[in-house]
């Protein structure tokens, strides 16, 4: 009888009926709260994530945005794979953070937001195939598998921050957005006997491409090029900066430097 190791002849389990995963927690003792002015001027007012993400509100977390309000976007997110990945995610991202200020703006009970942040997050391959999150274990050891044997892959992630105008004007609000991009490779020496010891602990379950760099998948990549946050599913650096550029418009747009750049740089 030979030892080789097959993959099973079964059908593989649906995702939807996967187990539940552990919760995601902030760390007991969060880091102190960065003192601006941009910052302090939400944090007493609704600030709402448009996403179920525990990561993406553990790294708002961590620059004092702590008392967030959780409230997913109902948006489709069907848009159509023929635009090309970056307006696809910063499309998606957008109609996120629009989708839930039509619903939170008029809340009579807790008042207008004070600021709403909404981001997208999609792997591509290296042949520009925007890879969804995995339907089943066959897909999923196959999205995996196609991550490795080509090399380099991209990682995209939107992010859309608005808040309500101090004014009248139309349309009620600044919308501040930016598309953060990190290249990422796989270790090409991954065995298919890990790939699978990988997708059946369950972790990339809910992940676009497959795989959670923060956890147990780092040890399938090899290296990266660009923000590590961002693959994570929010890039902060650039979050902050759309923040503060969001606030700033928000109180006085004939005020803003035109020069005001997400990349912290005045245009030349």
């Amino acid at each position: 009888m030979s030892d080789e190791k097959k993959l099973p002849l079964e059908p593989p389990p649906s995702y939807a009926s996967a187990p539940p995963k552990p919760p995601f927690k902030i760390p007991v003792r969060p880091p102190p709260p960065l003192e601006l002015p941009a910052l302090a001027l939400v944090r007493n007012k609704r600030v709402i994530l448009a996403s179920a993400s525990p990561r993406r509100k553990q790294l708002l977390a961590s620059i004092g945005l702590t008392n967030i309000e959780i409230i997913p976007s109902t948006f489709a997110e069907n848009l159509p794979k023929s635009i090309s990945p970056y307006e696809y995610v910063l499309a998606t991202a957008t109609e996120k953070a629009q989708a839930v200020y039509r619903v939170e703006i008029n809340n009579e009970s807790k008042g207008e937001p004070g600021l709403i942040v909404a981001a997208d997050t999609i792997v591509v391959s290296h042949s520009g195939e925007i890879l969804e999150k995995p339907r089943n274990e066959a897909q999923h050891i196959t999205m995996l598998k196609s991550l490795r044997d080509t090399g380099l892959h991209r990682v995209y992630t939107a992010v859309a921050c608005m808040v309500p105008l101090e004014s009248a004007r139309d349309p009620g609000y600044a919308l501040e957005t930016y598309v953060e991009e990190t290249k990422v490779w796989f270790d090409p020496t991954i065995t298919d006997e890990l790939l699978l010891a990988y997708v059946r602990t369950r972790e990339g379950v809910d992940k676009a491409g497959g795989y959670g760099i923060q956890g147990t998948g780092a040890v399938l990549v090899e290296k990266i090029e660009g923000s590590f946050d961002n693959v994570v599913g929010l890039p902060l650096r650039v979050t902050l900066r759309l923040i503060e550029k969001a606030v700033a418009r928000s109180q006085d747009e004939d005020t803003l430097d035109p020069a005001f750049d997400v990349n912290g740089d005045e245009d030349e």
